[in-house]
This record gives structure tokens, C-alpha cells and sequence, in this order.
């Protein structure tokens, strides 16, 4: 069997990873020129750094990433809400690591060409068409300038060509932009003193304002300092998503820091981090609805292109690494490319688009939201605004839709 993967980000590469493993022949095709390792910082859950280290990335990982002691939920005053241990601290078999986006994007890259070979990853190839013909996908790509520049042909072609797939696209030409909630997002990464435990992932405000903060390298931690990836949200009234071409670009600190001056915690300063960064950029939170399928015969969607969602409760790259699991796995058993795709869809679609809706009710953030409706001004004891019981069960119902329930 041979499979094609459009799109070398996370979910793509550790498809292709997951592929070879199981004895498919794999080729990642990627439309941009050189894959280098941008972004900023992201979270992999415990279940997908097992998928992880199922592929023998383990120590890889390890070298460069914090593993997460805890996530914990402050109001804007700085009070504690909720502290939740992770990984093996929670009792998991793997840690939950916090880690540069462009160092978990290269280390997947590195093993793949090492594995598959140099040019199973072909940069600088965007889709262009495809068509299914008998038992066959054939793909046609162009380079950078459009020009034509490739064509290839195999059993299966696996979509991980993200939110702005041209594979989902072609399957629904009307869906449209990406769906805004209004919320515009500046991300950066800032070197600086290390704060609670030094393994602390932060989530601290309400629904139209938030800052969510994190640790993201293994060598600043080693040495007693921080690399933290940070964002600051804000809701915006009345403005209109940015065109396509301005997301990810340039933030300037005079559009949302004067809105943190004041969150000075004691042990974090906010503006401080924000001010200290050595860039910032700014993006809107924006998802897609939920499909009635994924898979059309031979071609299927994974991660972002399948679900989109808003990056609530550390999802976005961990569900790309669960599908590449589930999907390479049903290929691996021998099953026809069609059947296995149905039943990969069967598994996968449901829960993901569990995932979109709660996230777009806040998930677990919806207990910031309660806290700072009943307690605007600060509480003295939480329990008299967020019972315990109320605050289980929120935070366990979104756990039993993630698969993250609680080790036994």
C-alpha cells in the first residue's frame, strides 16, 4: 500500500511516522519551500505523547520539552480557582509536555526523513487537484509560483493541510471562511525568571479577557529560568475578522497591554512578560462547524482539516496526533483503504466534534467565566462562589469528551 499525506505540520508527520511503522509506504507532500521551526509554544496531552513515544520520540521530546506538573485557573486578581496535576503527577503513564511548536514540527520532520527517507517530504508542493480513479488517487501540485510541478498516484491520500484544507474545499466548496468568536489573540515568547513550580501551565481572567502563560524549554528550566510561551486574549466589539493574509502577523502592544496593567499577581507579572517579548503577533480564535464526514472512498481528512476548533484545554495538536494514530492503525490491520477510512471516521468524528462545541461553550474555561460573574470584585472563599461539587463535575465532563478521564 501507498498513501499520500498533504501537509508536513504535527498531525501530518506523525500520521506519516504512524504509517511507516505499520510497513506503508508514505510520501508527505508540504506547499511550503522549507519547513523551519516558527510558532510559538503549544501543549501535547499525556495520550498523545504515548502515541508519541510509541513512535520512538520519546527522548527526542524529553531534551527540549518542560513535562507539565499542573494546569492551573486564576482570576483576574491572581486568586486561585482550580489546580489540576498533569501527566505523571496525575497518575498518567506519560508526561504532558509544554513545548515550542517549531521544536515538536522538527524533531517529527528529523525522524521522518530519517525513517522514510530524504525525499518522502517534499517541500514546496501545494496541492493542486486530485481525482479518485478505480482504486486509485492520483495528485497533481505546483510550486510556489503555480506552476506545475508533480503527480503522483497511490491507494490512499490523507488531508492534513490544516484550516485552509484544499481537500476539505474540494468536498464542501461553500463552507466559507473559519468561523470567529470575536476574540482576537497576541502570542509571544519571552525569556525571564520562572514562576509557581517553574512546570505550571496558567490560565488566569474570563471569557473577554484572559492571559494563559507556560513554560516551553527543557534547557531554560534546567538552568532556573523560563522561556514562556504566552497569550493574551481580548473580545473585540464591532471589528470584522482579519483577511486570511493578516493573521499571524505583527501585534503592537498599544492594542491590548494597557488592558493588563494591572495583573500584577505577586508571583507574575503580566505586562511585565508581555513587554519582554522578543516579538508578538496576533491572531483571531476562529474554528470550523463540525462535518458530516470525512472520508469520500480513499481521500480523508485529519486535524485541523477535519476540526478546527479554538485552542481550549490543549487540543488542537493532540487530536491530530489521535487520529494519526486511529487512522495509520485500521490501515496497518489489512483493512480495504475504504473500510478502514469509515471506521477511522466512525471513531475519530464524533468525539472532535464533541470537542468543537464545548470549547466554543469555554470547556473547562467556563469556570473562569463563573467566577468573575459571581465574584467581579475577588472572593474570600471559593467555595462560596464555585461549590466543589459544581466545579467536579464541569471539569470531569470535559475530561470524559477528551479522553483525558482520570488514570484508575
Amino acid at each position: 500500500m501507498q498513501v499520500l499525506v498533504i501537509g508536513a505540520g504535527i498531525g501530518g508527520l506523525t500520521a506519516a511516522l504512524a504509517l511507516h511503522r505499520a510497513g506503508i509506504g508514505t510520501t508527505v507532500y508540504e506547499a511550503v519551500g522549507e519547513i523551519r521551526p516558527l510558532g510559538v509554544g503549544i501543549n501535547v496531552q499525556s495520550q498523545a505523547v504515548r502515541v508519541l513515544d510509541g513512535l520512538g520520540l520519546m527522548d527526542a521530546l524529553a531534551a527540549v520539552a518542560v513535562p507539565t506538573a499542573a494546569l492551573a485557573f486564576y482570576s483576574r486578581h491572581g486568586q486561585l480557582i482550580w489546580r489540576d496535576p498533569r501527566g505523571i503527577a496525575a497518575g498518567y503513564t506519560h508526561p504532558q509536555f509544554s513545548i515550542h511548536r517549531g521544536e515538536l514540527q522538527m524533531t517529527l520532520f528529523d525522524a521522518a526523513r530519517a525513517r522514510l527517507g530524504a525525499d518522502a517530504v517534499r517541500t514546496g508542493h501545494r496541492l493542486a487537484s486530485f481525482e479518485q480513479r478505480g482504486d486509485r488517487v492520483i495528485a497533481r501540485f505546483v510550486d510556489r509560483e503555480g506552476r506545475s510541478c508533480a503527480e503522483a498516484e497511490a491507494d490512499a491520500l490523507i488531508a492534513a493541510d490544516g484550516i485552509h484544507s484544499a481537500v476539505r474545499a474540494h468536498w464542501y466548496p461553500g463552507e466559507g471562511p473559519p468561523r470567529w468568536n470575536g476574540v482576537m489573540m497576541w502570542r509571544g515568547v519571552t525569556e525571564g525568571d520562572a514562576f509557581l513550580d517553574g512546570r505550571t501551565m496558567v490560565q488566569a481572567g474570563h471569557e473577554r479577557q484572559k492571559f494563559v502563560c507556560y513554560p516551553i524549554s527543557r534547557r531554560h528550566l534546567d538552568r532556573g529560568r523560563a522561556l514562556i510561551n504566552w497569550i493574551a486574549d481580548l473580545k473585540l466589539d464591532g471589528r470584522g475578522m482579519p483577511p486570511r493574509d493578516d493573521w499571524n502577523r505583527p501585534g503592537r502592544l498599544e492594542d491590548f497591554l494597557p488592558q493588563f496593567e494591572s495583573w500584577h499577581f505577586g508571583w507574575l507579572d503580566v505586562p511585565a512578560v508581555i513587554r519582554a517579548a522578543t516579538a508578538v503577533y496576533e491572531f483571531p480564535m476562529v474554528d470550523r462547524d463540525p462535518l458530516p464526514r470525512w472520508s469520500f472512498g480513499r481521500v480523508t481528512l485529519l486535524g485541523d482539516a477535519a476540526h478546527p476548533m479554538y485552542p481550549i484545554g490543549s487540543n488542537g495538536a493532540t487530536q491530530a496526533v489521535l487520529d494519526a494514530e486511529c487512522v495509520a492503525g485500521l490501515l496497518g490491520q489489512g483493512l480495504a483503504v475504504e473500510e478502514a477510512f469509515a471506521r477511522y471516521e466512525a471513531e475519530r468524528l464524533p468525539r472532535a466534534a464533541a470537542i468543537v462545541h464545548m470549547n466554543r461553550q469555554r470547556g473547562i474555561d467556563q469556570i473562569l467565566e463563573i467566577v468573575e460573574q459571581r465574584a467581579p470584585d475577588g472572593f474570600e472563599r471559593l467555595e462560596h462562589v464555585l461549590p466543589q461539587a459544581e466545579l467536579d463535575a464541569i471539569v470531569e465532563h470535559y475530561r470524559q469528551a477528551t479522553s483525558m478521564q482520570k488514570p484508575a
